[in-house]
C-alpha cells in the first residue's frame, strides 16, 4: 500500500505510518483502555478494501504564486494545503474537482483569497451515491458574483456525465467549508439518491450521510441486531439525520419516531420515509434534547432509544431525560470513544448495563472510531 504523498501537509491520515492491521489492534487497545470496564469489547470490523472509500470530498480553492489551487483547508495556519489526490476519497469525485478548477480559469471565475477576502469561488462539494452512481456538485461562493453559472455547470457536466444534479450555493460568511442558507439548482433536480441497508434515501447539500456506506451498512445492521425488535416496540432515533438508522427498523418496529435539528435533514427524512412507503415513521424538527425531555414530561412510552450524537455526545440534558424516560433498551451510536465513555458512566449509574460493545472502522487512515453500545434497563 503506497504512502500518500501530500500526509506531512495535509494532516488527514494520522495513521499514515501503520499498515492497517496494525492502525486496527491500535484502536482495538484504545477502546479497551477507554470502555474495558463497561463490558468486553468485540474484535473492531475492518475493511477489506480501505482505500477510496470517501463518498464526500471537498477542496478549498485559493492561489499560491497567482495560480488558482485546490487542496485541504488547515485551521492551525488559516492557509490552504494544495493536495491534487487523495487515497481515501473517491477517484471520480477527485477529477472533478480538478475540472472545476480548470473551468474557474476558462471562466475568470476568481477564487476567494482568504487573506485578502477578495474573489469569487470558496470551495466545492462533491457526493457520490456508491450503489446507484448519482453525483452531486455543489460550487460554494462567496457573493452572489458567479457570472457564467450556466455554462459552467453545462461544461462540468459535458466533462463527467456521471453528475446527476450540479448546486450553486452562497456563504457569505467568514467560515470556510460551510454551505451557506441560499442555493440556486444549476443542472438536475438539486439532490440524489442512494440505497443502504435495502432503503432508498435522498441527500440534499447540507444532509448528513456517512461517509462511508460500505461499513455504515455493518455498523447499522448491528444497531438493528442490539434493538432486539420484535414488531410491537416504539422507537426514538434520536439525532435522526435523514432518518437513515430509525427508517432501518421501522419495518420490524410498531413506530418509529425521529428528532433532528437540521431542518433540510428533516425534510429528507420525511421524503425517505415517502420514498420506501414506510408509513410508520414520524419525523420532527426538534433539537434531540429538547424532543427527549418533551416525551418525558408527557410520560410517553418509548421501547428503545436509538442515539447517534455530534463527537460531542449527548448532552447532560438528554441524558436525564432519557433515563426519566427509562426504554427498555438504548442503543448508542458513537463516532467518539472518548465522550462516548463519559456517557456511558452516567447511564450505567443510572440503570443500565452496556451487554455489547461493537466497534466498526468507518474511517481507515485516521485515529476516528465508530462504535455501537447495547444498553438495557437492569
Amino acid at each position: 500500500m503506497r504512502a500518500c504523498p501530500y500526509s506531512r501537509k495535509c494532516s488527514g491520515c494520522q495513521l499514515q505510518n501503520l499498515s492497517y492491521s496494525e492502525q486496527l489492534k491500535m484502536k482495538q487497545v484504545k477502546l479497551i483502555r477507554l470502555l474495558g470496564r463497561f463490558g468486553h469489547i468485540e474484535e473492531i470490523i475492518g475493511m477489506e478494501s480501505p482505500l477510496n472509500y470517501r463518498n464526500k470530498a471537498q477542496a478549498l480553492f485559493g492561489y499560491k504564486n497567482g495560480k488558482i489551487i485546490s487542496g485541504i483547508y488547515q485551521s492551525t495556519t488559516q492557509k490552504i494545503a494544495e493536495v491534487d489526490f487523495c487515497m481515501l476519497e473517491d477517484e471520480e469525485s477527485q477529477k472533478i474537482v480538478k475540472t472545476v478548477k480548470k473551468l474557474a480559469g476558462k471562466y475568470k471565475i476568481k477564487a476567494y483569497d482568504l487573506e485578502t477576502k477578495t474573489g469569487s469561488l470558496r470551495h466545492v462539494l462533491v457526493r457520490k451515491g456508491l450503489k446507484s452512481g448519482e453525483i452531486m456538485v455543489v460550487l460554494v461562493t462567496k457573493n452572489q458574483d458567479f457570472h457564467a453559472k450556466e455554462e459552467f455547470a453545462r461544461d462540468l457536466v459535458s466533462a463527467h456525465n456521471q453528475i446527476t444534479t450540479v448546486v450553486w450555493n452562497v456563504n457569505p460568511t467568514d467560515t470556510p467549508l460551510f454551505l451557506g442558507k441560499s442555493s440556486e439548482t444549476l443542472f438536475g433536480n438539486g439532490y440524489i439518491k442512494d440505497n443502504l441497508c435495502g432503503l432508498d434515501f435522498r441527500i440534499s447539500p447540507a444532509s448528513f450521510y456517512q461517509i462511508n456506506p460500505v461499513q455504515t451498512e455493518i455498523l447499522y445492521g448491528k444497531a438493528k441486531e442490539y434493538a432486539k425488535l420484535k414488531g410491537d416496540e416504539v422507537v426514538l432515533d434520536a439525532y435522526c439525520g435523514t432518518g437513515t438508522i430509525g427508517l432501518t427498523m421501522a419495518k420490524s418496529a410498531k413506530k418509529v419516531i425521529g428528532a433532528e435539528i437540521n431542518t433540510d435533514a428533516t425534510n429528507d427524512a420525511r421524503e425517505n420515509a415517502r420514498l420506501n412507503g414506510i408509513t410508520n415513521a414520524e419525523f420532527y424538527n426538534e433539537d434531540a434534547a429538547d424532543y427527549i425531555a418533551y416525551l418525558a414530561s408527557k410520560k410517553e412510552k418509548i421501547d428503545v432509544v436509538i442515539t447517534d450524537p455530534p463527537r460531542a455526545g449527548c448532552s447532560a440534558k438528554f441524558l436525564k431525560n432519557l433515563v426519566k424516560l427509562s426504554p427498555k433498551r438504548v442503543v448508542y451510536i458513537s463516532c467518539n470513544p472518548e465522550t462516548l465513555a463519559n456517557d456511558l458512566t452516567v447511564l450505567t449509574k443510572s440503570g443500565y448495563r452496556a451487554t455489547k460493545i461493537q466497534p466498526v472502522d468507518l474511517f481507515p487512515f485516521t485515529k476516528h472510531i465508530e462504535t455501537v453500545v447495547a444498553l438495557t434497563r437492569k
